[in-house]
């Protein structure tokens, strides 16, 4: 609980600062002819909305459960990291037509706006990223939101890069290379997100798992004779949940004992502190193994 709480402060401070840099890069990208710099500023808006959802995503998560919803609210933190990844392909593919469509054109840039701005839009960005820092690792939620900053961060040193190129060689066209290489940018963080998401929702092995070694931990538990049914999945990015169903050797062995060799390997082990584990001492499920002599 308090380290949401922790989070949601962070990300309460970047919020209010990118959207300063957001509607400085616009009007100095507009002022200046800068496609780059609108190309930031609309990378940038994204990183507005990406926080906004990541702060109500914080505050959802720590939602306690009901009848209703048994789990709480915890997968909220992986839906609005979704979002956040799908806002970031959108606003990649609006750069990309505008990048395409300036291809052929002449417009002047202002560069000394243009590089004051991205400067400005750079300092706020870095400010950002500092302060989430920490943070980064704690979710996936809170991972889509220091991704959207790490690489609008970039994008503004891509942007600082060519507009003192462009000073030096009047190639203009690199304004519309470096959108193109942004909206690259966008498009890769965004599918790493989604792809991560969608693997959460569809119930997959969490990341860093070794179904494997799970299973012969499990197996090569004292009193263990086979293990079938085991399941491994999250509901977020941090808590990892565990069913199995645990055949016995003996008739008469001390279940609790079992139960708790095997629960603390898989806390030790894996960090696999959600478990639920029937303890069978008759073929229960069919599966052809003898579970006692």
């Amino acid at each position: 609980m308090h380290k949401h709480n922790h989070n949601s402060k962070h990300i309460g401070w970047t919020i209010l600062l990118n959207l300063i840099i957001t509607i400085s890069e616009y009007l100095g990208g507009i002022f200046s002819g800068s496609l780059a710099l609108v190309s930031d500023a609309g990378h940038n808006f994204s990183d507005v909305i990406s926080l906004i959802l990541s702060y109500f995503g914080e505050k959802f998560s720590e939602s306690k459960a009901t009848k209703a919803h048994t789990f709480g609210f915890k997968r909220v933190e992986i839906f609005t990291a979704l979002i956040n990844a799908l806002t970031l392909l959108a606003v990649g593919a609006f750069i990309m037509v505008e990048a395409i469509a300036r291809l052929n054109s002449k417009e002047n840039i202002s560069i000394f706006i243009m590089l004051g701005v991205a400067t400005i839009g750079l300092l706020g960005n870095l400010i950002s990223l500092f302060v989430l820092q920490k943070d980064k690792d704690s979710n996936l939620n809170m991972k889509a939101a220091y991704l959207h900053l790490f690489y609008d961060t970039v994008s503004s040193v891509a942007v600082i890069a060519s507009a003192v190129i462009i000073y030096f060689t009047r190639f203009v066209v690199l304004d519309v290379i470096v959108s193109i290489f942004i909206a690259l940018m966008i498009f890769w963080s965004g599918f790493g997100i989604i792809k991560s998401a969608i693997h959460i929702f569809m119930q997959g092995l969490p990341e860093g798992i070794d179904f494997e070694k799970v299973y012969n931990t499990i197996l090569q538990t004292e009193g263990v004779k086979s293990v079938h049914g085991i399941h491994i999945w999250s509901i977020n990015s941090e808590e990892i949940f565990l069913s199995a169903h645990i055949c016995l050797q003996e008739t008469n062995i001390d279940t609790d004992s079992i139960l708790k060799k095997i629960n603390g390997s898989l806390e030790k082990e894996y960090g696999i502190d959600h478990t639920t584990l029937q303890i069978e001492k008759t073929d229960l499920c069919n599966t052809g193994v003898i579970c006692n002599k």
